[in-house]
């Protein structure tokens, strides 16, 4: 074949080449500025949800006091959730303990928004053990468990995960996986914002103070 020839055929296809690389190019400088961006506001956050889909609903649990606690008792303060167990040994106390560091922090008193704690283990957290449990973080907790149905509805309701792990060094030979995230609701009862383990305490008490204003 004729050397021209070759390199006359070659010569379109590395022109095509050069085009492709550079669209790849462009793409990936806009992808990246649009995920490292900073938001307009620092504490603003992609929450849960869908739209017409809210969090949250009427329920019936029992309380550490051994009575049924319902929903409505929430009505009139805002309240932070959060969903875990008292066996959890890391994630459970050190998010219970922040709430309590951070409604101190906020300087409205204990009343100014409820800490609910809702047990995803009914097998082992009676009304009892609740009880103790929250009494260790010397705040006004108020801790929830049920029957492993009411829990599971509760659960669903508020679109946390939770699932029982085979783990033969705990108690019982299980332990729990469970959705980390503080659920916030105002006090209507309706679902404000989350508050995520990584988030900085700024941030976090800017929408305390938005839900207790």
């Amino acid at each position: 074949m004729d050397t021209t020839d070759t390199e006359a055929t070659r010569s379109p296809l590395k022109t095509v080449r050069l085009i492709v690389w550079a669209l790849v190019g462009v793409a990936a400088v806009v992808l990246a500025f649009l995920l490292l961006r900073p938001a307009t506001d620092p504490s603003a956050r992609v929450e849960p949800g869908l739209p017409g889909f809210t969090l949250g609903g009427p329920f019936t649990l029992t309380g550490a006091d051994g009575k049924p606690f319902s929903s409505t008792q929430l009505a009139g303060k805002p309240y932070a959730m959060f969903f875990g167990f008292t066996n959890c040994p890391d994630v459970c106390p050190n998010t219970l303990a922040r709430l309590a560091q951070l409604r101190q922090q906020l300087g409205k008193g204990n009343d100014s928004f409820r800490i609910v704690f809702v047990s995803v283990d009914p097998g082992r957290d009676t009304p009892e053990a609740v009880g103790a449990y929250t009494k260790l973080f010397d705040t006004p907790i108020i801790g929830l468990t049920g029957t492993p149905k009411q829990v599971a509805q509760v659960a669903k309701q508020h679109a946390i995960y939770h699932a029982k792990v085979p783990q033969p060094d705990q108690p019982d030979g299980y332990t729990v996986d469970h959705g980390a995230a503080v659920l916030l609701f105002d006090r209507n009862g309706k679902f404000t914002s989350t508050i995520a383990q990584e988030e900085q305490d700024a941030p976090v008490l800017d929408k305390l103070r938005r839900v207790t204003a």
